[in-house]
C-alpha cells in the first residue's frame, strides 16, 4: 500500500474547510451527583470538516475519549448538543466507526469472521457481507490471514483486524482513541504510513479523520490539524494548524518547531497559550489554578533517574529529542518534567526541560542528602504535602484519617482520581520522611523522628 503521491482531499489541498460532517455545540460533561460533581468537558464548541485528519491531545484528565464517545454518541453531553451535518444527535451516531486502543477481538473467530461482525447490523445477504471483509481484508493488509485465529497473530496483526472491522462499515467518520499506542514501535510506525496512505490516495470512503493521542510525533506526523485541550476540566485551550504533507516526512526544521510549540503548551497549563504562540488561535482560556495542583503520578525513583540523566547530559534538554531518544509516549515524559518543574528541580522552556540550581544540587547529592532536599522542595511546593502536614500537626495525637482529606481532594477530581492523587502524595511525603502512612487504619501520623513543622 505504499506510494510517494502527495494526493490529498481536495479542500486540505486547496485549503479550504470542506463541509462541517460533525459539530460540538457547548458542550459540557459533569459526573457525579448533586453532593459531588466533577466537570470534566466545560463548554467544548468545534467544527468537524469533510478532508480533515485531526489530532486531539491533552493532559490526561484532559476528557479527550470522553469528547470522543460524546461525538460517537456513546456518552450524553450534560450540557449542549452534537450536530451530524447539522441536524442534533440522537443516540449513537451511525456515521462513525472506532478503532480502540484495545485490540477488542473474539478470540473464537477467524480475522475474516471478526471483519464480518461490523456489517451484522446492516441488512446485507451472507455473501456480499463476506466479499465485502474479504476486499478490507486485502486493503488493510490481512490477506492470507483469513482463517487465523487473534492468538497466531502480532499485536500489529490484531490492531490490522481492528481497522478492517471498523473500515468494511465504509464510515463517512474515523474515530481513532489511541488506536497506536499498544503496539510496539516499529508495528505503529508501519500501521501509521499504510492509513496514511489509504486516507490521502482515498482508498476509503472516510471523509474525515479524529485522532484522539497521548503521543505529539504521532500527532504532528499524521494530522492536518491540531487540538490541544486543557485538563481539570477539559477545555480545548489552541487549535494549531498541522504542517504540509513533504515537511512531515522529512522531519524538517518545521517538524520539530510545531512538536515544541505543544510540548510547550503542555508543559505550561495556566500559561496564555497567546504569549507562548503569539498569534495562535485560541478557542479557551486555561482554567485558573486549583487549590491543589494536579500531581503527576512519578514514583521518586522515576523522578531521580530523570533528573540525573538531565544532570549527566548539560541540565538542559529537549523534550521532543529526549522521547524520542528514550523512545518514550508523551503521557510517559510529560509527567516527570512536570514532576520535576512542579518540585521546582526544572524549569520548562520552550519545549526544553532545564535544571534548576536545587535539581543539580538533588542530582549531585548522596541518598541522604537526596531525601533531604526533596523534603525540602516538596514542603515549599507541593500544596496537598503541606495540607496533609498541617492536618496531622494539629490534630490529638498527631494522628488523622484519610478520609476527610480525600473528602477534599473529590471537590477537585474525581473520585478515582482523588485517590490517585492522595497515593502520590503519600508516596513522595514517605520518601520525604515528612509523615508516615499507615496503610491498614489508612491513617497519617508523625514519628517521633520526624521533626517537620507544620507548614503555614
Amino acid at each position: 500500500m505504499t506510494s510517494n503521491s502527495d494526493s490529498f482531499p481536495a479542500n486540505v489541498v486547496d485549503g479550504v474547510a470542506g463541509e462541517v460532517l460533525l459539530a460540538a455545540r457547548h458542550v459540557s460533561k459533569t459526573y457525579g451527583d448533586a453532593d459531588a460533581q466533577l466537570l470534566v468537558l466545560d463548554d467544548i464548541t468545534l467544527d468537524l470538516h469533510a478532508g480533515e485528519f485531526i489530532a486531539l491531545l491533552g493532559p490526561s484528565g484532559s476528557g479527550k475519549s470522553t469528547l470522543l464517545r460524546i461525538l460517537a454518541g456513546l456518552v450524553s453531553p450534560t450540557r449542549g448538543e452534537v450536530l451530524v451535518h447539522g441536524e442534533s444527535l440522537r443516540g449513537p451516531n451511525t456515521r462513525v466507526a472506532i478503532v480502540f486502543q484495545s485490540f477488542a477481538l473474539y478470540p473464537w473467530l477467524t480475522v475474516l469472521e471478526n471483519v464480518e461482525m461490523g456489517l451484522l447490523a446492516k441488512d446485507l445477504p451472507p455473501q456480499q457481507r463476506r466479499e465485502r471483509a474479504l476486499g478490507v481484508i486485502d486493503l488493510i493488509g490481512l490477506d492470507g490471514f483469513e482463517s487465523a485465529y487473534p492468538r497466531e497473530l502480532s499485536g500489529g496483526m490484531k490492531q490490522r483486524v481492528g481497522f478492517a472491522r471498523a473500515l468494511v462499515v465504509e464510515p463517512e467518520v474515523l474515530f481513532l482513541d489511541e488506536s497506536f499506542s499498544a503496539l510496539d514501535v516499529l508495528a505503529a510506525e508501519n500501521l501509521r504510513h499504510e492509513l496514511l496512505d489509504l486516507w490521502r490516495l482515498r482508498k476509503i470512503p472516510t471523509r474525515m479523520i479524529l485522532m484522539v493521542t497521548h503521543n505529539i510525533d504521532e500527532a504532528v506526523q499524521m494530522a492536518d490539524r491540531l487540538l490541544v485541550l486543557s485538563a481539570n476540566p477539559g477545555r480545548i485551550r489552541v487549535d494549531l494548524p498541522g504542517l504540509p504533507w513533504q515537511q512531515r516526512q522529512q522531519r524538517t526544521a518545521e517538524y520539530s518547531h510545531l512538536v515544541d510549540t505543544v510540548y510547550r503548551i503542555m508543559t505550561s497549563p495556566h500559561e496564555d497559550v497567546s504569549t507562548l504562540i503569539p498569534g495562535a488561535h485560541v478557542i479557551q482560556p486555561a482554567p485558573p489554578p486549583q487549590p491543589y495542583q494536579t500531581l503527576p503520578h512519578v514514583n521518586v525513583g522515576e523522578l531521580t533517574g530523570f533528573i540525573e540523566r538531565l544532570h549527566a547530559r548539560g541540565d538542559r534538554e529537549d523534550l521532543y529529542e529526549l522521547a524520542r531518544e528514550l523512545q518514550m509516549e508523551a503521557d510517559d515524559l510529560l509527567p516527570l518534567a512536570e514532576a520535576a518543574n512542579l518540585l521546582g528541580f526544572a524549569d520548562l522552556e520552550a519545549g526544553d526541560v532545564i535544571l534548576t540550581a536545587a535539581g543539580r544540587r538533588f542530582a549531585e547529592a548522596d541518598i541522604l542528602e537526596e531525601k533531604a532536599i526533596f523534603a525540602e522542595q516538596a514542603r515549599m511546593t507541593v500544596a496537598i504535602l503541606r495540607q496533609i502536614l498541617r492536618v496531622v500537626t494539629e490534630a490529638p495525637g498527631h494522628r488523622v484519617r484519610e478520609d476527610a482529606l480525600l473528602a477534599d481532594l473529590r471537590r477537585f477530581f474525581s473520585e478515582a482520581e482523588a485517590r490517585r492523587q492522595l497515593d502520590t502524595a503519600i508516596d513522595w511525603g514517605r520518601y520525604a520522611e515528612l509523615f508516615a502512612y499507615d496503610d491498614d487504619a489508612g491513617e497519617f501520623f508523625l514519628e517521633e523522628d520526624v521533626s517537620g513543622p507544620a507548614v503555614t
